[in-house]
């Protein structure tokens, strides 16, 4: 005989009465209220991250990692792009990317967690892993503990995003905390959730976590304050070389030609650091080690304001500086010859028999740049410098020590916040700009641009002055020419130089007439070499052509 053939009913899978209930939509309110959660939940998460990075160090903040990740993989043309439209902001402009990024994926994880809570920490957390690797993967990285303030700060996130997601749950009708009768409530409405348990809760996350990134801003500013402090007791020593007078006439007094000094205040500042370092003078070093130092040092602060200092007037240039750009200044530079300090220490540059023909200098936070020996080598002023225009460095700029290398691009030589002086080879080792595409070796390109007037200016016909600045540092200027439309190229007046290692102002009177004009100006330097004509970009070692404006005269 067979077996019984099994009933039907026991053929058909068992329905639970929970799985019998139609899943409820959410409805816009508690959609908004999921994207809220997902808000508190990353601002819990930075407010606490911030919090940790008072006992690490706040360049291991996620933000600030995630960000100094981003400019490490930025190729070279789009940090060449972001420079020229954001000028000194592009900083500003990435952290808010990055925020506005991190608001958008918060949102998205706050709406996820409505239906899958678990899955909407799990995004939280992989937040955190992200902040992590990059914090670790930075140069200056200093190990596991840079990983703390994104962990901890995800966890918290992951924590609060779970309870206020609770918050949100389904409330079964006839329950003790049954919803009333007020507008989007009711069976069916898809609002039928704890609102006040909701906002009481997003309002206390959201306290608690403004006062948890309160306290770590604070406390972070405190462990600045040393610095600060350092530089404030700062008195510079008189230089043992001081620095001529500015020679009567270098600078025009022609309205918008840039001045001959640029204030501290005013100097263009590009690097890449998000975060400004704030390093105690007391406790800064600098190790001089490498091939052909026969003698490793490592100094102190005290030990480099001990030696004969210099004061210099130079004029820096950015390599990301456009024909007619900003990134150009001069100032007053103290420091100590660097020059000085590798021959004591047995350096000799190639010329000599040397063994190393690159010196990388390592900053705080673990930027490296490279010079040529020999140009740092050869009788020029380069300086360990300490003052700008006659003050301590400002933070921006370098405080306590930089280096400063007249006729070199500052990618090349410019290193601030120095920490650390490798004797090597070109062959040896790639900076952090040659790995991204830049030259290795980029002397400043002579240059001149046109102050005034003004791009587009409706300037009166009749006499106008047209004035501006040439350089060619650790060469100088020669001759200055301007042209008008098409016509023949004629002398500018080249005011007088303070030295071949800082720029120089020239003025051309022109008798305006009417209608719309171009006027194009290019400069030839002490070697004979006339300012080219041929248009490059700033990759890989500075920008070159000649620079125009267009007016139209009335």
């Amino acid at each position: 005989m067979t077996a019984n053939p099994e009933p039907l009913r026991d053929r058909i899978p068992h329905v639970t009465d929970d799985e019998k209930k139609p899943r409820r939509p959410s409805g816009p309110l508690r959609v908004t209220a999921g994207a809220l959660a997902g808000a508190v939940a990353g601002f819990a998460s930075l407010a606490l991250a911030e919090l940790v990075t008072a006992a690490v160090r706040p360049q291991a903040g996620p933000v600030v990692a995630v960000g100094g990740a981003a400019i490490d993989r930025t190729p070279a043309a789009v940090k060449d792009w972001a420079v020229r439209n954001f000028g000194t902001d592009d900083k500003l402009v990435l952290r808010l990317g990055i925020l506005a990024v991190l608001t958008l994926f918060a949102f998205a994880l706050g709406i996820a967690a409505l239906r899958f809570r678990w899955a909407g920490a799990a995004g939280v957390v992989l937040f955190g892993v992200v902040g992590a690797l990059a914090a670790i993967g930075r140069p200056d990285s200093r190990g596991l503990s840079d990983t703390l303030p994104s962990l901890v700060g995800a966890g918290a996130g992951a924590a609060v995003l779970l309870f206020l997601a609770g918050r949100l749950a389904w409330r079964e009708p006839g329950s003790a905390e049954e919803p009333g009768s007020g507008e989007g409530s009711g069976p069916g409405s898809g609002d039928d959730w704890d609102r006040r348990g909701f906002v009481i809760a997003a309002t206390a996350a959201a306290v608690a976590s403004a006062g948890a990134g309160a306290l770590g801003r604070s406390l972070n500013g405190a462990s600045g304050r040393d610095a600060v402090a350092s530089r404030d007791r700062l008195v510079l020593p008189a230089p043992g070389s001081p620095a001529d007078a500015v020679p009567r006439g270098t600078g025009l007094r022609i309205p918008g030609v840039s001045p001959f000094i640029t204030p501290s205040g005013s100097f263009y500042r590009v690097d890449t650091a998000l975060v400004v370092p704030k390093v105690d003078a007391t406790t800064w070093r600098l190790r001089v080690h490498g091939k052909g130092v026969s003698r490793p040092v490592v100094l102190s602060f005290d030990d480099l304001l001990r030696r004969d200092l210099v004061e210099r007037d130079i004029t820096l240039t950015c390599v990301s500086n456009e024909v007619g750009g900003p990134y150009v200044g001069t100032a007053r530079w103290t420091g100590a010859r660097l020059a000085d300090l590798l021959a004591e220490r047995g350096v000799r540059p190639p010329s000599r028999g040397g063994p190393a023909d690159q010196l990388v200098a390592r900053s705080v936070d673990g930027m490296t740049i490279g010079s040529p020996v020999e140009d740092v080598m050869d009788g020029r002023d380069a300086l360990l410098a300490v003052g700008m225009n006659g003050e301590p460095l400002p933070f921006d700029h370098g405080f306590p020590v930089r280096m400063v290398v007249p006729g070199l691009y500052g990618f090349v030589s410019a290193c601030k916040w120095i920490t650390d002086i490798e004797l090597t080879t070109f062959d040896a080792y790639d900076p952090y700009w040659v790995k991204r595409g830049w030259a290795r070796r980029a002397p400043v390109k002579t240059q001149s641009r046109i102050d005034t007037p003004k791009p587009f200016a409706r300037p009166g016909a009749g006499p106008l002055m047209v004035a501006g600045v040439a350089w060619a540092q650790h060469r100088g200027i020669d001759k200055v020419e301007v042209r008008v439309d098409d016509g023949p190229w004629q002398e500018a007046r080249l005011a007088a130089e303070d030295s071949r290692d800082t720029w120089r102002q020239w003025s051309f009177p022109w008798r305006a007439t009417k209608g719309g004009h171009t006027l194009t100006v290019r400069a030839t330097d002490r070697s004979g070499r006339v300012q080219t004509e041929r248009r490059t970009r700033t990759v890989p070692d500075g920008a070159s052509g000649w620079h125009s404006v267009v007016v139209t005269v009335e």
